[in-house]
């Protein structure tokens, strides 16, 4: 009696695991279609007579059996779906940290067209949560809830991300997601509610006027692109994005993109003046304190973004032929090259459509090269925070930031003189191997 039931205990339990798999399944997008091995009959040989109750219902060992192979069919039918949902989309990270032109490069992978899913800065919301609920942040937490959101946002689930967004969406609706006029995605027609007169007035997208962004349709959107691109300056340290690289559903591609901390330091000072007051006074009057806080956390920013160059580029088994690292100061001056290099590197063909776009947005006027415009004259760019950045700042920067400098070929400069010289290039020509 005993083995009766425990048998029988053990089907019951086969038939939910399988009932939870069927529900999984039902889950996986609708785009692709999934074969779905046809159900044997569960029919009794003439060998297998034994009958056990369950529920004052009789079922054989055979149908045991057959319910546990087809229990097993059906998850090799969803492994080999998802292995068939992902292949061939790519997702590419763009890693950066401010004032380093990320948002420029960003729009190499915006200006794709209607195979990619770009997203500008969905991160902003976490962070600003973390901000609002602790008075600060808090590292660890931060890098666990970026990882996350990241992973969700790549397989096209807005709804961690939701959480996040204040105030709270409603019915997946919201007026308040971060630039999204930034993302050409966001601004398709399949996406653009109506606006509201003289509610949503202020939030309209480059090519249209829409109004609050449906988030499910978004997530929709998202599904029909083949690739997915974010663009992020919020991860200080690649190697907790590790589970990204080994989630089988994904194909990351990470591309960090690093800039002259001098320069870096020099367009902070002008974008954010009012959190980099102290800099502007030290540079205008005054002997920086090398012990003082904004000193410190500029080093701590070196570091942050050394490190994880480090470990990108000494490609550990998990990042293999998945990291890229590239200058900012390489694409201001060979911007098609390098372009060209990181489409190569991220597994995508090379639009006419971004190629049009790089043409167009690197020679731009000076009327046009605003602190936040995506549209730059590139090769001036290179040059330019030479002749703003006082000598004594560049000193304290190449002080506390020189193993950065060293990794990523900046040199050094000894005097002002030679800071202020543009017949003395500080970049050295270098090459990053990434794949």
């Amino acid at each position: 009696m005993r083995i009766k039931y425990t048998i029988s205990v053990v089907f019951f339990v086969t038939l939910v695991i399988i009932e939870k798999e069927n529900n999984i399944i039902s889950r996986v997008s609708d785009k692709l279609t999934l074969k779905q091995t046809p159900q044997t009959p569960l029919h009794p040989s003439g060998s297998s007579h034994l009958l056990l109750k369950h529920n004052g219902s009789f079922t054989s060992l055979n149908k045991m059996d057959s319910a546990f192979t087809l229990m097993k069919r059906r998850l090799e039918n969803y492994s080999e779906h998802q292995r068939l949902a992902t292949r061939g989309k790519k997702h590419i990270l763009l890693l950066a940290t401010t004032r380093t032109g990320s948002s420029f490069v960003g729009e190499f992978f915006n200006q794709q067209g209607d195979n990619m899913f770009f997203l500008f800065e969905p991160l902003w919301h976490v962070e600003k949560m973390l901000t609002l609920e602790t008075g600060g942040t808090n590292a660890t937490a931060s890098a666990k809830a970026y990882r996350d959101v990241l992973q969700k946002l790549f397989l096209c689930d807005f709804s961690l991300l939701e959480s996040f967004i204040e105030p709270l969406p409603v019915d997946h609706i919201t007026p308040n997601l971060f630039r999204r006029e930034s993302s050409s995605s966001l601004c398709e027609e399949s996406v653009c509610s109506p606006v509201v007169k003289g509610v949503f007035e202020r939030y309209r997208c480059k090519t249209r006027r829409c109004g609050p962004l449906n988030l499910t349709m978004a997530s929709e959107s998202c599904l029909q692109k083949e690739h997915r691109a974010i663009k992020s300056v919020r991860v200080r340290q690649l190697e907790n994005l590790r589970p990204l690289a080994e989630d089988p559903r994904l194909d990351v591609r990470f591309i960090q993109l690093v800039r002259d901390p001098r320069a870096v330091l020099a367009s902070r000072m002008v974008a954010f003046a009012a959190k980099y007051k102290n800099w502007k006074q030290w540079a205008k009057d005054g002997d920086v304190p090398i012990d003082d806080d904004e000193v410190r956390k500029l080093k701590g920013n070196c570091d942050n973004i050394r490190m994880s160059a480090e470990i990108g580029l000494r490609q550990p088994a998990w990042l293999r032929r998945r990291y890229m690292l590239v200058r900012y100061e390489d694409i201001a001056r060979f911007p098609m090259r390098k372009a060209t290099e990181m489409y190569r590197f991220a597994g995508i063909p090379f639009t006419p459509q971004v190629k049009s776009w790089i043409l167009k947005n690197t020679q731009a006027s000076k009327e046009t090269s605003g602190v936040y415009s995506t549209q730059k004259n590139s090769s001036e760019q290179v040059e330019k925070w030479r002749f703003s950045l006082p000598f004594k700042i560049a000193q304290v920067v190449q002080r506390v930031c020189g193993p950065t400098l060293k990794l990523f070929g900046y040199k050094f400069v000894s005097s002002e003189e030679m800071l202020m010289n543009k017949s003395i290039s500080l970049i050295e020509d270098k090459v990053f191997n990434f794949f």
